[in-house]
């Protein structure tokens, strides 16, 4: 009797720590793309503070799963720390091709390797309305989730 109540303690375990995506793939980046920007004044001046819709913020704190290339700038790839775009290189918001909607600060739990390829990555989302040094959306407790099918 011990042993079924060890083991059905187990699975219950196992089911609630291998929590499934709220959202994921082409649907994540489509509902993060939807923002809206109030001005707001702060000690340099105007300032432009996202406005998140209702199915962003109801993905706060929750795991997501989010597709993208991750982008190399010089002297800041850690591979525990990285940024993340649903664009390719050539059109990140860096470049100056898309939108601070469009990139992703992701805290990684364990090293990821640079590749060119698209990736996906598990974690929990953040909102970030009001830090200016840190991007819009971060991604906390990242797990490397395999490369992406290119189905985009």
């Amino acid at each position: 009797m011990k042993k079924i109540i060890v083991v059905v303690l187990l699975a219950i375990s196992f089911a609630l720590n291998a929590q499934e995506p709220v959202m994921q793939g082409p649907k994540l980046w489509k509902t993060l793309g939807d923002v809206k920007y109030e001005l707001a004044k702060d000690e340099y001046g105007d300032v432009y503070l996202p406005v998140f819709n209702t199915e962003t913020k109801a993905a706060e704190g929750q795991m997501v799963e989010v597709e993208g290339f991750i982008i190399p700038l010089e002297g800041m790839f850690k591979p525990t720390q990285l940024i993340l775009s649903s664009l390719p290189i050539s059109e990140c918001f860096f470049c100056g091709s898309g939108g601070p909607e469009t990139v992703m600060e992701i805290s990684m739990k364990e090293q990821i390797k640079y590749t060119t390829k698209r990736v996906k990555i598990r974690g929990k989302l953040k909102l970030n309305k009001s830090n200016p040094d840190k991007l819009m959306y971060l991604l906390e407790e990242g797990v490397y989730a395999g490369l992406a099918d290119g189905s985009y």
